[in-house]
């Protein structure tokens, strides 16, 4: 059994991100979305940069992460990425790899329950924003 919380930011929020997408596909077909263009489209106001960036500053602002989350956070957050982001500046982009590490550290941990808390957290305030 690997000991997770070694791993470097980078490779958590390589995990992250997958799992952070998984639960948002399954969400948008959960609400009856079919059509893959219309999928993709919607997915990204939830899983972008800058929509990651946008949440995981909300968290920050709510005060809603714990300790140890945090430290997750900052640890993708502060990882030297050799790769930059599509659509997005170095700073959101950075700040998006902080969101995935800490979505990476929860699944690799097995805190299922306090991922999903969060993921649902996360698409009630894209709603609200996006109206």
């Amino acid at each position: 059994m690997r000991d997770y919380t070694q791993l470097n930011g980078l490779a958590l929020a390589y995990v992250g991100d997958a799992i952070y997408e998984i639960y948002i596909r399954d969400y948008l077909i959960d609400q009856g979305q079919t059509k893959p263009n219309k999928l993709h489209h919607t997915a990204t106001n939830y899983v972008s940069a800058k929509a990651q960036a946008y949440l995981i500053q909300k968290m920050l602002e709510e005060n809603i992460l714990t300790e140890t989350e945090d430290i997750y956070y900052r640890r993708g957050r502060n990882a030297k990425s050799h790769t930059g982001a599509k659509n997005a500046d170095i700073t959101t982009y950075r700040i998006a790899t902080g969101f995935e590490a800490l979505m990476g550290y929860l699944h690799l941990t097995k805190q299922t329950e306090r991922m999903e808390e969060l993921i649902e957290w996360c698409i009630q305030k894209i709603g609200e924003k996006n109206g």
